[in-house]
């Protein structure tokens, strides 16, 4: 490692817009994962090319390697290696957890109200027939119940983690340029992972390491290249292309529910940009996250005094304990979905199961934070 890199990662501080982000992210997975609500449309998949998946993953990525590119520095790699894998044995602990309760959860609630449906529409068709051999594939991340993907796939990102981080720590440019290789192969051959009990796995994890590892490579070499991000960002010409090709992705992806918009886009023209490749990953859905990170680092600076504002410490605080609400978020999305489909799925119900599930995603976060100081504060008290 050369000692600029170094001398960087050690400067970097707490930044509060990747906590911001990934609150974010975990509200609109949440609000994604109901189907037929009204407030989901409200979310980033909404609006262009890329949804909050596209989000996770890439500040899940940013945030996971300055934490352990900064540990490297300090305890030495190999020591990092083993913390990384830690994490991702509780990446792996928590999706079990879900997959168990999640698939027992629904089996139960199939029952109670003769809805045998729910098993085709969250993907467990399997467990009926085969409930063994479906808890089996599910344990080595082969089975695919719905609204567990996301999980899924950052376990598979993560577990790869230390071999990106070696590599960007040395020779960073060269570890993003393999990364865009392995994109472009996967997408040229069609590779990706086998799913149980058939097709593939919804999130390519060959593809959308992609994204991980771009997110990761900015958490690096961010502040070497700030300059000239600033640069190119205080070129108009830059930023009109930018928004155009925000408003271009915003135009195709509500031209289909705006028929004045619909009218005004040749179908042939849409039809290659629309319904996005999600499994893959397609290069014009990650031009639009580009576009929508070059125009957010402009518009809302590290420094920026808004972040310490209490209307966004419920967000903030949700990005800091992403993982507790993710795994309530599930949870609460399918409950959400229940409550619709047996009671009134009126425009009122929607907005009321939207909101009391963030509210309590955000109890969540503020429980396993408070948590976490009461255990601190035992350690500390014990060894004095």
């Amino acid at each position: 490692m050369n000692p600029t890199t170094h001398a960087e990662i050690v400067a970097r501080g707490g930044d509060l817009r990747i906590a911001l982000l990934l609150g974010i992210a975990n509200w609109f997975l949440f609000l994604d994962h109901i189907p037929h609500d009204a407030v989901s449309a409200l979310t980033l998949r909404n609006f262009g090319f890329s949804g909050a998946t596209d989000l996770f993953v890439f500040v899940g990525g940013y945030a996971a390697t300055l934490i352990y590119a900064r540990m490297t520095l300090e305890r030495g790699f190999l020591v990092a290696a083993t913390r990384i894998f830690k994490r991702v044995w509780q990446l792996y602990a928590a999706y079990i957890v879900l997959f168990v309760v999640y698939v027992d959860l629904i089996s139960y609630v199939a029952g109670r109200t003769a809805a045998p449906e729910i098993f085709s529409e969250f993907n467990i068709t399997g467990f009926i027939d085969h409930p063994i051999r479906t808890l089996i594939y599910g344990l080595f991340l082969q089975a695919k119940p719905l609204n567990l993907d996301v999980l899924q796939l950052f376990i598979g990102l993560m577990a790869f983690l230390p071999v990106i981080l070696f590599g960007l720590l040395r020779v960073p440019n060269m570890t993003l340029a393999a990364s865009v290789a392995l994109y472009t192969a996967a997408r040229v051959l069609d590779w990706n992972l086998a799913s149980y009990p058939d097709g593939r796995w919804y999130f390519n994890p060959f593809c959308w390491q992609l994204l991980f590892v771009m997110g990761s490579w900015f958490a690096l070499m961010g502040k070497r290249y700030k300059r000239v991000t600033r640069a190119m960002q205080a070129i108009p010409a830059l930023r009109a292309v930018a928004l155009l090709y925000l408003l271009f992705a915003l135009m195709l992806t509500c031209g289909s529910s705006i028929p004045a918009l619909a009218d005004m886009i040749p179908g042939s023209f849409a039809d290659a940009f629309l319904p996005t490749d999600k499994e893959n990953v397609a290069p014009y859905r990650i031009l639009h996250f580009l576009a929508l990170t070059f125009l957010f680092t402009l518009l809302l600076p590290q420094g920026w005094k808004g972040l310490r504002s209490y209307a966004l410490q419920p967000i903030i605080k949700c990005g800091e304990e992403w993982l507790a609400v993710f795994c309530s978020g599930v949870f609460l999305s399918f409950a959400a979905h229940f409550l619709l489909i047996t009671g009134p799925n009126s425009l009122a119900m929607q907005i009321v199961v939207s909101v009391a599930g963030i509210v309590a995603m955000t109890g969540v976060a503020y429980y396993v934070s408070w948590s976490k100081r009461q255990d601190y504060k035992s350690a500390v008290g014990a060894g004095s």
